[in-house]
């Protein structure tokens, strides 16, 4: 498995955010990670990438305990938070640079860094500030800065948000094609795009898994209705 999440739990204060929840993810799959705010999605997220202790239970990222192996975990996985915090002086090809030497990928850095530009369509943009771009350029920047180490694991929470529709195609076929033979947990409220680009939902609610199913069971078990509706039922 290349994620195992065993009786996940996350309690802030005397609120718990994550409810004793445990999934695994295999290589290959690309998994809509599915809730309404609040549901727990970012906390959980935020653990399995080393960024937060859990209170109790456990999460392995291939095969190696987060909470054992920290730097080796960030190692392995590529994140897209949605805040998606960037150096705003910076430039785009500058700013791939520094991350190639944070992550120590020496010679093939150069290639690296003109491999995944191509891919995420920045290649007109590169020699501008990451602060001068639009939203969807600075998204762009976002999933460039997740993929640049070509992680095992990528995690992505609304890697959609801001992208005009052409640029949406774009990425989505990006996305399917590192999940071909990657981990892809994939977060967003925009229900097409899981449609689109996950054969696998899990959806949480108030801190608990209320599904955890593919696509077309889950549909199935629901008379055929779309995502969205089912969505609204299983989290009201």
């Amino acid at each position: 498995m290349s994620v195992r999440v065993e009786n996940l739990t996350k309690i802030y204060n005397e609120q718990t955010a994550v409810d004793a929840i445990s999934f695994s993810i295999q290589k290959g799959e690309i998994v809509g990670f599915l809730g309404p705010n609040g549901a727990g999605k970012s906390t959980t997220m935020k653990i399995i990438t080393a960024y937060l202790p859990a209170t109790s239970g456990n999460v392995y990222v291939c095969e190696q305990n987060v909470s054992e192996h920290i730097l080796e975990t960030q190692k392995r996985i590529g994140y897209l938070p949605e805040s998606n915090p960037q150096y705003q002086d910076m430039y785009v090809r500058e700013y791939l640079e520094f991350l190639v030497d944070v992550h120590h990928l020496g010679a093939v850095g150069k290639k690296r860094i003109d491999e995944i530009i191509a891919q995420t369509g920045l290649g007109r943009e590169e020699k501008k500030k990451i602060g001068s771009l639009s939203k969807g350029y600075k998204q762009r920047v976002g999933i460039a800065q997740a993929m640049i180490h070509n992680p095992e694991v990528l995690i992505l929470d609304e890697p959609t948000s801001g992208l005009d529709p052409n640029q949406v195609v774009e990425i989505r076929d990006l996305i399917k094609n590192f999940g071909k033979e990657k981990t892809v947990i994939l977060s967003t409220h925009i229900m097409q795009e899981v449609e689109a680009m996950c054969d696998r939902v899990i959806i949480i609610n108030k801190g608990k898994i209320v599904a955890d199913s593919t696509l077309k069971a889950l549909q199935a078990s629901h008379e055929g209705r779309s995502l969205e509706d089912i969505f609204r039922g299983l989290t009201a």
